[in-house]
C-alpha cells in the first residue's frame, strides 16, 4: 500500500468517527488518531526489524517501502493531535502522560528526532542489510527516549 493510500486511509478514518467520537469522550478523535500514526509506525517498523534480527530476508524493496512510510509518517504535522486535556489522568484510552503538556517543547523536539532518524532509515534503507541495521538502533531510540518519558507502562 503507497504511503498516499494509508495517509488517505487515516484522514477517512479520523474524519467518518468525528461525530460519533466527540459524543463518546472528550479527544476521542484525536487519541485514536494518534494512536493510530503510532501502530502505523510500529506496522512499517516490523519489516525492518524482523530482517535485522534474521527472521526475515531482507528485500531492498520491503525495506525501502517501510522507510519510505514510517518517514512520512512521522513527517506529519502533530499539533492537532495533542490537544491539552487528552492525557491518561484525564481521559481513559492513552497511555499518554500528562508530562507531554508541561514541557511541549521537549516532547516535539523528541519527535523531530524521530523524523530525522526516520529521514536517516529512507535513505539507508534499500541500500542493504547493513544500512538497515546501522539506523534501526537510531530510529529506536528515538521511539523510546519520548516513551520512556512520557508514555505510561502497560
Amino acid at each position: 500500500m503507497t504511503v498516499k493510500r494509508v495517509l488517505t486511509c487515516i484522514a477517512m478514518a479520523a474524519t467518518l468517527g468525528m461525530g460519533s467520537a466527540a459524543a463518546d469522550q472528550p479527544f476521542e478523535t484525536e487519541i485514536e488518531a494518534r494512536q493510530g500514526q503510532f501502530k502505523l509506525l510500529a506496522f512499517n517498523l516490523g519489516p525492518l526489524v524482523g530482517m535485522a534480527r534474521g527472521d526475515i530476508e531482507y528485500d531492498a524493496d520491503t525495506a525501502q517501502a517501510s522507510a519510505d512510510n514510517i518517514a512520512a509518517i512521522a513527517s506529519l504535522q502533530q499539533d492537532r493531535l495533542w490537544p491539552a486535556g487528552s492525557d491518561s489522568e484525564s481521559v481513559s484510552g492513552t497511555r499518554a502522560l500528562p508530562e507531554i503538556w508541561e514541557d511541549t517543547d521537549d516532547v516535539m523536539a523528541k519527535f523531530e528526532d524521530l523524523r530525522q532518524a526516520a529521514l536517516a532509515m529512507q535513505e539507508a534503507a534499500g541500500t542493504g542489510l547493513d544500512g538497515v541495521r546501522g539506523q534501526l538502533r537510531t530510529l529506536g531510540g528515538a521511539c523510546s527516549s519520548c516513551h520512556d518519558a512520557y508514555r505510561e507502562s502497560q
